[in-house]
């Protein structure tokens, strides 16, 4: 079977076993409200808020692990994109909540890719959110919406690269359900921490 068929076909498959818990976190009222024509400057920041403890925890704990596996990140971080946003916006984050429990070096590699799945995945899904919060709130690339914009206009050249990546390991180590299982993951740690009553 040729690479990029096999990787069509895990890629579905992928994306069928994580479908539901991927609508649940849609449509959780944070996620929700990022959308909304009436969102206001409080719910776009406390979006942001929560985000930023999901990238900040998989850079400091995840990236580290993969990094040491031979699998480069360096270019991937995004941390540094919401703390634009919030210095454009005037916003001090309070608190960090912890999102990934059970992240911890021990997981297996293919469990690893798959949380960041979820995690550049999101990524791909910000453009559509930057469009919209652009036109409703003002916010551009440059004053406040930096994370949104991801990479940019290589925003899905680089999610191809990711999934290069995941379908050849997938392939190479028959790890597929490692990969699904550490997806399904994410998306329950994520969708558990935006049910936090905490305001940002």
């Amino acid at each position: 079977m040729r690479s990029a068929e096999a990787l069509s076909i895990f890629s579905l498959r992928l994306k069928e076993a994580t479908s539901t818990l991927h609508q649940e976190l849609e449509n959780l009222p944070v996620s929700k409200s990022i959308l909304e024509n009436t969102i206001s400057s409080h719910e776009y920041l406390r979006y942001l808020d929560r985000m930023h403890d999901v990238v900040c925890e998989i850079e400091n704990k995840l990236f580290p692990i993969l990094q040491e596996r031979g699998i480069l990140l360096q270019d991937r971080k995004k941390t540094k994109w919401i703390e634009k946003d919030f210095i454009e916006l005037e916003y001090k984050k309070n608190r960090a909540n912890e999102v990934f429990i059970e992240l911890n070096e021990d997981i297996s590699t293919g469990y690893a890719l798959g949380i960041l799945y979820v995690i550049e995945g999101s990524t791909l899904g910000g453009r559509i959110i930057s469009k919209h919060v652009q036109r409703t709130l003002g916010y551009t690339p440059d004053n406040g919406a930096a994370y949104f914009a991801g990479y940019g206009e290589d925003t899905g050249l680089f999610w191809k690269k990711f999934m290069t990546i995941l379908g050849d390991f997938e392939k190479k180590n028959l790890a597929g359900d490692e990969i699904i299982e550490g997806a399904k993951y994410a998306f329950k740690a994520i969708g558990n921490h935006f049910r936090l009553k905490t305001e940002a």
